[in-house]
C-alpha cells in the first residue's frame, strides 16, 4: 500500500484530497505547514484556526496528521524575495515560490521522512508521465485551473506529486466535503497573500519596508501629485491616486502607466489606456516543463496572469530567457509576475518571471 501525505491546509481543498486518497485505498497521513509566525489584533495565532479544522477532518477521515512549522524557511526563501521585489519596482507573486521552494521543498522533504510514496495537494492540476517524463497539465475546472501557480516545479518535484482535485469542479468538491460531514465543506477560500492572508495591504508593507515619498508627473512630465511610496501602486491602477480635478487636462480617469525608481517618481496618463499596452516581453530565466524545446524559435500560448484566457504568442530562445511577442497587445503586464507557456494540448511548458517589458 502507497503512503501518499497530503498538505492540509483548513481548507475544503486539502481537506476533500484526503478524503479522496483515503477511499482509494491509500495510506494517508496530514501534514500541516505552519508559514508564518504573527498574532492577530485579539492576540491569536492567525494559523490556530486552521490547524483546529485540520485535526477536525483528520480525525472524521480517521487518518494520522502532523504539523511541521517552515516559518523560518518561508521568510528565507519566499517573502525575502517578495520584499526585494517592491524595493526594485517589481509585482512579485509569491505563491509561484511558495510552491517550488516550500509545498514541494521543505514540504516534501519532511513527507520523504514520514515514509511518503507520494505527496499529493488540493491543487486544480493534473501530472502526467510519458516516456520516462513527467508532464504539468490543466484540469477540468478551466475556471479554478492553478497550473499558473506551479510553473516552477521541476521533474524531481513533479515526480512526486499527485493532484487528486484534477477531475473535479469546485461545486463538485464542496459537494463531496458536505456529504461526508467535513468542518471545512463551507469555508471560504483563502485569499491575499500565500500563507500570510487578507490584510491591509499597505499597511503590512509598511512594517518591513519604509515608505518614501514622491513625485506624481505626467508621461509629458507635469507634475500633478504626490505618491506615498512606489511599492503602494501597481501598473494600470486608477483607483487612490489623489489627483482628481486637475485643471487644463483632457477628461477621464488617471492610471498609472509606470514607475521611475532612480527618481522614485509615479508616472500617470489620462484619457486613452494605450500607455498600458506592450507587444512582448523577456523573462529572467525559464524553467521548463517537462524539457527545453530543440527549436530556438516556435509558437505557443501564455498567460500573463492568473485565470487569464490564453494567448497566442512567438517566442524565441535566447541564453537561458525567452523573448515572448504577442500576437495581440497586452494589457498591464508587469515584472515581477510570470509569464506561463503552454501548447494546444494544455500542457504546461513552464514559466519565467518578467523582466523586461517590450512597447
Amino acid at each position: 500500500m502507497e503512503t501518499v501525505v497530503v498538505g492540509m491546509s483548513g481548507g475544503v481543498d486539502s481537506s476533500v484530497t484526503a478524503l479522496l486518497l483515503k477511499n482509494q485505498g491509500y495510506n494517508v497521513i496530514g501534514l500541516f505547514m505552519k508559514n508564518w509566525e504573527e498574532k492577530d489584533a485579539l492576540g491569536r495565532c492567525t494559523s490556530t484556526q486552521d490547524y483546529d479544522d485540520v485535526c477536525r477532518v483528520c480525525d472524521k477521515i480517521g487518518i494520522p496528521y502532523y504539523s511541521v512549522n517552515f516559518s523560518k524557511e518561508y521568510y528565507e526563501r519566499v517573502f525575502e524575495y517578495f520584499l526585494q521585489s517592491y524595493r526594485e519596482g517589481r509585482t512579485p507573486n509569491p505563491d509561484v515560490l511558495c510552491n517550488r521552494e516550500i509545498k514541494f521543498g521543505p514540504f516534501l522533504e519532511k513527507a520523504l521522512m514520514l515514509g511518503a510514496d507520494k505527496i499529493a495537494t488540493g491543487h486544480y492540476a493534473r501530472v502526467s508521465e510519458k516516456d520516462g517524463l513527467f508532464y504539468l497539465q490543466k484540469c477540468k475546472d478551466q475556471n479554478k485551473d492553478q497550473t499558473y501557480f506551479l510553473n516552477q516545479l521541476n521533474q524531481t518535484q513533479l515526480s512526486y506529486a499527485m493532484f487528486p482535485l484534477a477531475d473535479l469542479y469546485k461545486t463538485e468538491v464542496r459537494k463531496i466535503a458536505s456529504e461526508n460531514g467535513l468542518i471545512t465543506a463551507n469555508k471560504k477560500d483563502s485569499t491575499g497573500i500565500c500563507f500570510i492572508g487578507e490584510r491591509n495591504f499597505r499597511e503590512f508593507l509598511s512594517h518591513y519596508l519604509p515608505a518614501q515619498k514622491g513625485e506624481i508627473r505626467t508621461t509629458n512630465g507635469k507634475l500633478v501629485g504626490y505618491h506615498n511610496g512606489l511599492m503602494y501602486y501597481t501598473i494600470g491602477q486608477h483607483k487612490g491616486l489623489g489627483i482628481g480635478g486637475q485643471k487644463d487636462e483632457a477628461q477621464g480617469a488617471w492610471f498609472v502607466v509606470s514607475k521611475d525608481l532612480t527618481t522614485n517618481t509615479l508616472v500617470v496618463a489620462q484619457g486613452t489606456q494605450q500607455d498600458l499596452y506592450s507587444n512582448g516581453l523577456i523573462t529572467a530565466g525559464f524553467n521548463w516543463i517537462p524539457r527545453k524545446p530543440e527549436n530556438k524559435t516556435f509558437e505557443c500560448f501564455a498567460k500573463f496572469r492568473y485565470r487569464q484566457a490564453d494567448q497566442r504568442v512567438k517566442c524565441e530562445i535566447v541564453e537561458n530567457n525567452v523573448k515572448i511577442i504577442f500576437d495581440t497587445p497586452q494589457r498591464t503586464i508587469a515584472q515581477g509576475q510570470f509569464a506561463v507557456l503552454y501548447d494546444e494540448q494544455g500542457n504546461c511548458l513552464g514559466g519565467g518571471e518578467i523582466n523586461e517589458i517590450l512597447k
